[in-house]
């Protein structure tokens, strides 16, 4: 009986940037990545972080370089871009998951620069790296991009309007890139994480950590940034041609709970 699986579940040898790769969810989905035989772009703002994950990356036998890029910066974005095409090759996959959490609720004095920061990063960057990839997602008509949002992007916390308005953004974004390239083959995709062990949730106290997970989230914990990983490797695969503008929400249940 001949098989019945047509479609293609590896993404080796296809060239993936992940933008906020030195850390966190970042780090884990290019290990990922290059675990299924991606050809992986690491960039992060620092050089020596972005170094130090493609040596975890390359001495575990995979393929992958390193840039330092800041995605506020449109000239850095399009010279990173050119130089991932040569020296890797055209870009099939997009991770879009660099960003920034700056609390800052509506009265604070430092409203403004918080919320032009947040945005530039967190929204307006996911926009402009789809830009500088677009002609060789399209290349093939099999390109994917995931942004990486947030359960902020489907409510809301007190205190951190500028986080929360560029996550549903970026589900916003996701969403009208879908329906603007759906006819080209390229896919567009968002994940939304909920409470994930990150550099972004270090700071908050290991008890609180583990008195909101019990009382919100119906799978008792906080999530790892591996699990929302293979979401984003899920969402690449050339067999996910069909999954377009989906929201894929990786929050061990705290959205789907009524109290």
């Amino acid at each position: 009986m001949p098989r019945l699986s047509r479609l293609s579940r590896s993404v080796a040898g296809r060239v993936a940037l992940v933008t906020g790769a030195a850390s966190g969810m970042g780090r884990a989905t290019a290990h990922l990545l290059a675990d299924e035989g991606a050809l992986v772009a690491v960039t992060d703002l620092r050089q020596d972080a972005v170094d130090a994950v493609v040596d975890e990356i390359t001495g575990a036998g995979s393929t992958a370089a390193g840039w330092a890029l800041d995605v506020g910066d449109p000239e850095q974005v399009e010279v990173v871009v050119a130089d991932v095409v040569e020296r890797l090759g055209p870009v099939d996959i997009l991770v879009n998951n660099a960003g920034v959490s700056l609390g800052t609720g509506i009265a604070d004095e430092r409203w403004e620069e918080a919320w032009a920061a947040t945005l530039a990063v967190n929204l307006t960057a996911h926009g402009r790296m789809v830009r500088a990839c677009l002609p060789h997602l399209l290349r093939n008509g099999d390109g994917r991009i995931v942004n990486i949002a947030s359960t902020e992007g489907l409510g809301a916390t007190a205190g951190a309007t500028a986080y929360t308005a560029a996550k549903h953004g970026v589900i916003g974004l996701t969403r009208s890139l879908a329906v603007e390239l759906g006819r080209t083959g390229v896919t567009v995709n968002a994940v939304c994480p909920g409470p994930i062990h990150t550099g972004m949730t270090a700071p908050i106290p290991d008890d609180m950590k583990v008195k909101f997970a019990r009382r919100r989230v119906p799978a008792r914990r906080y999530g790892e940034p591996e699990e929302v990983a293979h979401a984003t490797l899920g969402l690449v695969l050339p067999a996910m041609s069909f999954t377009n503008g989906a929201v894929v929400v990786v929050d061990g249940g705290l959205t789907v709970q009524n109290t």
